[in-house]
C-alpha cells in the first residue's frame, strides 16, 4: 500500500534494498563508493530528501553518503502495523549497511533518525566508528513532541490544495520563508484516489511507540550510558523538542561528546541551516573519521 499516485516532479530513488518482513527500503546515495560511509537518519515525517545538502556536501568532501526513507515514509515500503517500532528501524539499517559493504559505517540521525542509530549502537547491532545525533538527546520536551505529533496528525483525510499543504507546513515552522514555488511540495505528498493530497507516511506507523514513550526514552538513556565511540550532538538553538537543559543532560551522560548549537535553527537543524550543519558535521568526521 501507499498513500497514493507519485506526484510529477518527485525524485525517483536511487537504490532500493530488501530488509525484514520484505520491506523494500529506498535510498540515494552520493560520493566515491570506496570513502567512509555516512549513513543519514532522518526524523519521523521526514525523507531521505531532508539530507540531499548534507549528502552532496559529504559526498563532495569525499565521503560516502547514503540517506534512505525510514519504513512507512516517501518511496520505502509500507509496514504492518505492528512492524514499525524502532527495533524494525535498527534492522534496516542493518540492512542498508551490509547492502553497502560497511563494517564501521558513521551514523547521523536526526530526532527519529537520532534514536535509531542511538539504539543500534547500544544494541551492538552497528559497530559504529562515529556518532552524530541531531536534535535528539534520550531527554526531550513534552510539549516539543506534542507539537510535532498535532502537525503529523492533522488532516488525515488529506488537502484539497497544495496551497494547503504549504500553509500546515508554514505553521508549524513559521521561522522559514514561505516558498513561493510549491513545486518541491511534491516529494512530501501523495495524490490519493478520491484527489486529495496526503502527507507521504504510513498513517499505521503513528499508531506506534511514540518518541514520549517512558520505556523508550528509558531505553536510550541507558544505551547512552554505553557510549564509547566519538560523538557530536547537533542542537538547534530554536529547538523546542531538545532544550539545552536535555543537551547538557546528554553531555554529563556522555562527557567526551562534543557539542555544537546551531543559532537560528530549530529541530529541523539540517533543513534550517544545512550551511553550519555540514560544516560542523565535516570538521567533526574529519578529525574522528577522516576519508
Amino acid at each position: 500500500m501507499s498513500a497514493g499516485e507519485r506526484l510529477p516532479g518527485t525524485p525517483v530513488p536511487m537504490h532500493r534494498w530488501e530488509s525484514t518482513g520484505g520491506v523494500k527500503i529506498a535510498g540515494d546515495t552520493w560520493g566515491d563508493p570506496n570513502g567512509p560511509l555516512v549513513m543519514l537518519l532522518h526524523g519521523g515525517g521526514q525523507t531521505r530528501h531532508a539530507w540531499k545538502g548534507a549528502g552532496e556536501t559529504l559526498g563532495a568532501s569525499g565521503y560516502h553518503a547514503v540517506a534512505f526513507d525510514a519504513r512507512g515514509h516517501g518511496d520505502s515500503d509500507w509496514a504492518d502495523q505492528d512492524a514499525y517500532g524502532p527495533d524494525h528501524m535498527v534492522d534496516d539499517l542493518n540492512c542498508v549497511a551490509q547492502a553497502l559493504g560497511a563494517e564501521h559505517p558513521i551514523l547521523v540521525g536526526a530526532s527519529m533518525g537520532g534514536g535509531v542509530s542511538l539504539m543500534a549502537i547500544g544494541m551492538d547491532k552497528v559497530a559504529a566508528k562515529a556518532l552524530v545525533l541531531v536534535d535528539m538527546a534520550p531527554k526531550i520536551e513534552p510539549d516539543g513532541s506534542r507539537r510535532i505529533q498535532e502537525f503529523m496528525n492533522q488532516a488525515p483525510d488529506g488537502f484539497d490544495t497544495l496551497e494547503q499543504v504549504a500553509e500546515a507546513i508554514a505553521n508549524y515552522q513559521p521561522h522559514r520563508p514561505r516558498p513561493r514555488n510549491l513545486d518541491g511540495l511534491a516529494k512530501n505528498v501523495r495524490l490519493a484516489a478520491n484527489g486529495k493530497y496526503r502527507w507521504h507516511w504510513d498513517p499505521a506507523r503513528r499508531k506506534s511507540q511514540g518518541a514520549s514513550n517512558p520505556a523508550y526514552r528509558q531505553r536510550l538513556h541507558d544505551y547512552a550510558d554505553t557510549l564509547t565511540l566519538p560523538t557530536l550532538l547537533v542542537r538547534g538553538g530554536l529547538s523546542d523538542v531538545l532544550s539545552e537543559d536535555g543537551a547538557q543532560s546528554f553531555l554529563r551522560q556522555c562527557p567526551h561528546a562534543e557539542y555544537v548549537s546551531v543559532k537560528d535553527a530549530a529541530h529541523m537543524v539540517a533543513g534550517d541551516r544545512n550551511d553550519i550543519f555540514a560544516d560542523s558535521v565535516i570538521e567533526f568526521l574529519n578529525r574522528v573519521a577522516p576519508v
